[in-house]
């Protein structure tokens, strides 16, 4: 898809990095897990890959299944992340990912995602990226995207104010997250063209990072 964002110049003293659709690209994966899943329930798959992506598995049960009890959620949660971290086949990286993350080398910015620690280092390894040191996973947080925690968090982490962060993110609970946390987001990919990100990319190819002498971060979008 091309991207719709005019050429923009973003600054921020950190950045924060959704994982899947963002940096990894796993839909392969998600669409075989969840569509096993969705089969298993007597859901429709189109309609359960319409909820999915962003949020953490559980979370995504409780808005397709609202009556089921949360420990049924949490059980089937558990042994589908096992079944996805198991399954890494298809998992490559989102284009420009490896310069863009080489880039950030020693500047600000961590991966907040709602894939659990050995989920996030199963698929970063498989795409060939390296892990962020700061890094906010399903174990942090209380709540899923897109309630803001696991952002607020990732900028309380780095020490940096939410205003002055930027958010990269592919899905709509993810682009809300980000807004909801007070932050500017960056839309990666086809997904997030219809959340309203503040300026769309079709890959990370698009941007280029400049450190800037004060300490700032200067990104080149388009």
């Amino acid at each position: 898809m091309p991207a719709t964002a005019a050429p923009a110049v973003l600054t921020a003293r950190a950045l924060l990095l959704d994982m899947d659709g963002t940096l990894v690209n796993s839909d392969a994966v998600v669409e075989r897990i969840w569509r096993r899943w969705a089969e298993r329930n007597g859901l429709d798959g189109d309609e359960v890959m319409k909820v999915v992506h962003g949020r953490q598995g559980h979370a995504s049960m409780a808005v397709l299944l609202p009556h089921r009890p949360l420990e049924q959620n949490l059980a089937d949660n558990a042994r589908m992340l096992a079944e996805e971290t198991a399954d890494t086949d298809g998992v490559i990286e989102i284009p420009g990912a490896t310069a863009f993350l080489a880039a950030l080398e020693g500047l600000p910015h961590a991966l907040v995602t709602s894939a659990d620690v050995g989920l996030a280092t199963a698929r970063m390894n498989a795409a060939g990226l390296p892990l962020p040191a700061v890094r906010v996973t399903a174990e942090s947080v209380g709540a899923s995207k897109p309630d803001p925690e696991g952002f607020l968090k990732g900028a309380a982490e780095l020490g940096i104010d939410p205003a002055d962060c930027v958010v990269f993110e592919d899905s709509g609970a993810g682009i809300a997250a980000g807004r909801s946390a007070g932050m500017r987001v960056v839309g990666v990919g086809p997904r997030a063209g219809a959340h309203g990100p503040d300026v769309l990319v079709r890959d990370l190819t698009q941007v280029r990072v400049e450190a800037v002498a004060d300490g700032t971060i200067r990104l080149h979008i388009g």
